[in-house]
């Protein structure tokens, strides 16, 4: 072999790794988005039982092809409060055996034989054809859903023609005496290992680095002895990326990358030294035989199959060795418990779906700290509390944080590629959250009103207390409707919303004028009139953004238009007009009025 070919054959070996690499990229991202709903029914069903978390690893691994992708997720979701710790052990285990199944889809590169369907199999004879099919679903497809399935054949025909550049370059190396001599050095097993860990860690792809590696089986001077270290290393090296995704976060984060790292390194510290005795001290055979792709896929699979059935028992130690390493401190601690808004981690916005879920429950959070903060205000109208008052400006402030936060990670979101479902989702989060807000705000306002006759020593008289009562009991209800439909996105609770808000307005209509009536029989003073009048205002105020937030997930789920939604059940629903007059009989009887029409 001359040189000018050496260096050329480098060359074609180097655009196979570009090949397989941009392949794997664009795969990884098309399965990412087509699975996008998938991975958050799974997040929702994370559970403690270590066997499903393993299969939920293994299941999201499978579709988006990518362990790293999957460990880099993982960080994020500690990071933003969304998993546990203890939670992402199975989900590593499960992870690392369901990056396997690249291995195996690459042996297939070495499949002989003269049968139409064994010569099929090749990657060479499906590749085009697979390329072919994802073109015209890129070029003809109307709906994303099928363009995304035209981008995963894409990327997966790019993928395996990479692997054939990388096989064909590697091999003219099987004549190269001076290859064989290179080959030798791998007989030290401690050397494959550093070497596999050090070139998976600069290109950050196991799979990649197993592909080169089945490639160079393909010269048929690589025996199992000098293979099965280097797998090992592969695996370790493959941490790095979890590494570089762990820098900037919290500790609790760092110690997700940390598990997985551990996990490789204890293997292979205990498996390694298994085989060298296997193969030096008993002289098995079976180390001293070529292998070939399929046989570089057995071992890597069996390597992680032993590591997670011989750590599994231990998943306990592992995340307090893990905690050991990565020591809290109290400042850590104490900080945990000052910070009520969770961290929204940019790493998640590699995965829009589980992006969207982080913040799902970033917002209902919010969502349930505002109706706690209401609840409060409507209660200090009744009874004036300086603890009471404190704890709900403090809690509007956090709120304040909450949208502050949310509004820009959903901002960053609606701008990456994400499916329908998923951008309905940030639509709905981006305008309720906004409503979150504003109500907390109308809280504040009425503890700066009740604050005000608590401090010039003046009150409303019993009547008119009796009468605020009935008001901010409908709106409790509203509140609590409102939220209950936003948290569990129950449209059915969503539409007893309007009903009852508009019980709200004519009771507040209804309240205005009899002030009016005690101000003409000079029974109240101007000032506690405007006091009344700010707080009849801030009342109206919330239930109106009740009904915004249940109208947002009408519009939003039953693609409707809300002001003509709203316009045609005032008009022509006859189910509209018996919830009001439901509700209208039981607050206006409290005021002794008549039976209300509607």
């Amino acid at each position: 072999m001359n040189e000018e070919f050496s260096i050329f054959n480098i060359f074609t070996m180097l655009g196979g790794l570009a090949f397989f690499l941009y392949g794997m990229n664009v795969m990884s991202t098309g399965l990412e988005k087509l699975t996008g709903g998938k991975l958050e029914v799974a997040l929702k069903k994370m559970t403690s039982n270590k066997f499903k978390s393993i299969l939920l690893g293994m299941g999201i691994t499978v579709a988006i092809q990518s362990s790293s992708a999957m460990t880099v997720m993982l960080v994020g979701l500690v990071n933003s409060g969304i998993m546990q710790l203890d939670q992402t052990v199975g989900v590593c285990f499960g992870a690392d055996i369901g990056t396997t199944l690249t291995a195996w889809i690459l042996s297939l590169a070495g499949v002989e034989g003269d049968n139409f369907f064994i010569k099929m199999l090749k990657p060479t004879s499906f590749s085009p054809l697979v390329a072919l099919i994802g073109v015209m679903f890129i070029m003809i497809a109307k709906k994303n859903k099928k363009k995304d399935i035209g981008r995963i054949l894409m990327g997966f025909s790019v993928l395996m023609t990479g692997m054939s550049l990388m096989s064909g370059a590697a091999e003219p190396l099987a004549e190269s005496p001076k290859f064989r001599e290179a080959l030798t050095a791998f007989e030290n097993p401690v050397l494959g290992v550093v070497v596999g860990a050090g070139f998976t860690g600069i290109i950050q792809s196991s799979a990649a680095s197993i592909g080169i590696l089945q490639a160079f089986s393909r010269t048929g001077g690589l025996t199992v002895g000098m293979a099965l270290p280097i797998v090992m290393g592969l695996n370790i090296g493959t941490c790095v990326t979890a590494l570089i995704s762990s820098i900037g976060v919290k500790k609790s984060a760092k110690r997700v990358a940390c598990i997985h790292i551990s996990i490789k390194v204890i293997g292979t510290l205990v498996l390694l030294p298994t085989v060298m005795i296997l193969q030096h001290v008993v002289q098995l055979d079976v180390f001293n035989k070529t292998t070939n792709a399929l046989g570089i896929a057995v071992m890597h699979t069996i390597f992680n199959l032993v590591i997670t059935f011989m750590l599994i028992p231990f998943s306990s130690y592992l995340v307090k060795l893990s905690n050991f390493i990565i020591k809290e401190t109290d400042d850590e601690a104490e900080e945990i418990k000052r910070h009520a808004v969770p961290e929204l981690d940019g790493i998640l916005l590699k995965t829009p779906a589980v992006a969207v879920e982080a913040c799902k429950g970033a917002s209902i959070q919010m969502s349930e700290l505002t109706r706690e903060t209401i609840i409060m205000g409507l209660d200090i109208l009744k009874e004036y509390s300086e603890e009471s008052a404190r704890i709900i400006i403090e809690n509007e402030d956090i709120i304040d944080s909450f949208e502050d936060k949310l509004n820009s990670y959903l901002l960053k979101i609606s701008k990456s590629s994400v499916t329908g479902n998923d951008s309905r989702s940030v639509s709905k989060m981006m305008h309720c959250v906004g409503n979150f807000e504003r109500i907390s705000d109308h809280a504040v306002n009425l503890v700066e009103s009740a604050q005000e006759m608590h401090d010039k020593g003046i009150a409303f008289s019993d009547e008119c207390i009796s009468e605020i009562q009935v008001i901010t009991d409908a709106i409790s209800e509203n509140v609590n409707r409102a939220f209950d439909s936003y948290k569990s996105n129950d449209l059915a609770i969503a539409h007893t919303v309007e009903p009852l808000e508009e019980v709200v307005d004519n009771l507040s209509t209804e309240l205005k004028n009899r002030h009016i009536r005690r101000l003409q029989n000079d029974e109240c003073t101007v000032e506690l009139g405007y006091i009344f009048q700010d707080i009849l205002t801030n009342l109206e105020r919330i239930s109106d953004h009740c009904s915004n937030i249940a109208g947002c997930l009408i519009e939003t789920d039953e693609k409707t238009n809300l002001h003509a939604y709203l316009h045609d059940i005032k008009e022509n629903d006859e189910k509209f007009r018996e919830e009001y007059r439901t509700y209208a009989d039981e607050y206006f009887s409290r005021l002794g009025v008549p039976k209300v029409k509607a």
